[in-house]
């Protein structure tokens, strides 16, 4: 069984190495390699995990010593917002997704009403994914490359805790 925690400054290089190992793969038929290159280089470095790990806002799943999820939340103005939620993907279909998602809702304050999350149009699977655990479409916004692959979907979900 996985074990899911709160990242600790010791895990920062292993979320980049499973960054590198699976979000190029996972996006690169789905929006490009360009496009995927640059979501490892801009969101999965040394620089952006350090801060988010520091601030307490990202969990992992790890097995056997085998980091095998991660999830992250942060801002967007008054907003929480899940930014990460990656399963590499011979582990996918066990409940983990699930999981990190409930930890990342188990730091938020008290009295937080509702969470948002947000992903390329053309991931479908991760649609699918937020539509079962609660979260509807609000709105989507076209990509400025006009790409429709790289619109940004974003849903929301009300908490009741």
């Amino acid at each position: 069984m996985a074990e899911v925690r709160t990242a600790g400054p010791g895990d920062v290089s292993g979320i980049q190495r499973f960054g590198e190992a699976h979000v190029r793969a996972h996006y690169t038929p789905l929006i490009g390699a360009a496009a995927a290159d640059a979501q490892v280089r801009d969101w999965w470095n040394e620089t952006h995990l350090g801060a988010a790990v520091a601030a307490g806002l990202v969990v992992v799943a790890e097995a056997g010593g085998q980091l095998i999820g991660v999830g992250q939340r942060g801002r967007r103005g008054a907003d929480h917002v899940v930014y990460k939620l990656y399963i590499d993907p011979s582990q996918r279909g066990r409940g983990l997704g699930p999981r990190l998602l409930g930890a990342l809702v188990t730091q938020l304050p008290a009295g937080t009403g509702r969470l948002y999350i947000e992903h390329f149009a053309a991931n479908e699977r991760a649609g699918a994914f937020y539509e079962r655990e609660g979260f509807t479409v609000e709105r989507i916004v076209p990509s400025p490359t006009g790409d429709p692959a790289l619109a940004v979907v974003w849903r929301v979900k009300f908490l009741t805790r």
